[in-house]
């Protein structure tokens, strides 16, 4: 028995001990739990069982092969049969492989997603709200929601730093590897030679928190209100309706100023410090389990150059895992899922090396 059916044998057990303990009228509380691990195992076990039953298919067909009673045409029909159970039975076992790889709680979240100019002056903040305008359009052609909770404008339009939440399922699990430095080689708008230039910005995404993820006491929290300036006609520079919240543990500090009112403003400035915290937390924990992180894609750093994108030859490159794509207009509109794909493939990779080495 290998190491896999042997797991795969223990978690089948489980499976039925949870189901005989649910059909035991259990309490709320215990019924609860219990049916959230049965919800969570429920579709493993089906893959589980489907393997299975694709083995005992193939075993069938190989004894028909090699037995020596099995007549002329009943072989020929197995033999043209067995590539199709063998590829049943490969997939599947891809899937059970996959579906026991520790999951990322936050996959299901939204997340915060922070754009800014890096190098490059006025072209890195066009650069950025190319990037930012790209998230958008990929946010809404899957049906979320995206929310602007701050930002400040480029000179020459884009954004010197803009921060947004995207809310819907399965958020983080998409966007969680754009975090770092995406670079950009094109002629300048402000480039009257003709000149190629190289500029950056920076992306990071973190995991929308939830109130039950991260307790902030109030007592902890210097709150300052200010005139909003900017855009907003009239409005600007008449109440103190902007927003800056310092959390004093960890110094950390937001603002917010795009709403009217101080208590929406509040509002989001709370979402942005929670989500903050969260990834705080969440690093520290990755780091006392630095075995676990080992098939991450990239670290994540917002030193890493993890992206380029080249005008001139309609180019796009993702250093990490050296894919190169030759559709850039169409990924500026948002055509981002063949590269996502590939880095969750490659990441799902990195994680079955790791847990079957």
């Amino acid at each position: 028995m290998t190491k896999l059916d042997a797991r795969l044998d223990a978690l089948i057990d489980r499976f039925s001990i949870i189901e005989a303990r649910l059909a035991g009228q259990p309490d709320t509380e215990t019924f609860v739990r219990l049916s959230r691990d049965y919800a969570e195992l429920e579709p493993v076990v089906a893959r589980v069982r489907a393997l299975r039953a694709a083995e005992s298919e193939l075993a069938d067909v190989d004894g028909l092969i090699a037995d020596a009673a099995t007549d002329d045409e009943m072989r020929a029909l197995a033999e043209a049969e067995r590539p199709q159970v063998v590829a049943r039975r490969d997939g599947l076992l891809q899937e059970v492989r996959l579906s026991l790889l520790p999951r990322d709680r936050a996959d299901d979240r939204g997340v915060i997603l922070e754009v800014r100019a890096g190098t490059g002056g006025d072209e890195a903040a066009l650069f950025a709200g190319d990037l930012f305008r790209m998230y958008q359009r990929y946010a809404e052609g899957r049906g979320w929601r995206t929310e602007v909770l701050s930002v400040s404008e480029g000179e020459l339009g884009g954004f010197k730093e803009i921060i947004a939440a995207i809310t819907g399922l399965g958020v983080y699990a998409r966007f969680k590897f754009e975090s770092g430095v995406h670079r950009v080689q094109r002629v300048p708008v402000t480039e009257s030679s003709g000149r190629i230039h190289t500029s950056a910005a920076t992306v990071a995404v973190l995991p929308e928190a939830e109130e039950v993820d991260i307790a902030i006491d109030e007592g902890d929290l210097r709150v300052d209100t200010y005139r909003a300036s900017g855009s907003g006609g009239q409005h600007v520079n008449t109440t103190d309706s902007a927003i800056r919240i310092t959390h004093l543990p960890t110094g950390l500090a937001v603002a917010c100023q795009e709403e009217r009112s101080q208590h929406k403003n509040r509002a989001k400035a709370m979402k942005l410090l929670r989500a903050r915290l969260y990834e705080m937390e969440r690093q520290k924990v990755d780091s006392e389990r630095a075995a676990e992180r080992r098939g991450q894609v990239g670290s994540g750093d917002r030193s890493e150059r993890i992206r380029t994108y080249n005008f001139p030859q309609g180019r796009l490159t993702d250093h990490r895992i050296n894919l190169t794509l030759y559709k850039l207009p169409q990924v500026m509109e948002g055509d981002l899922d063949e590269v996502i794909e590939a880095l969750i493939a490659d990441h799902q990779a990195r994680l079955l090396s790791e847990a079957e080495a």
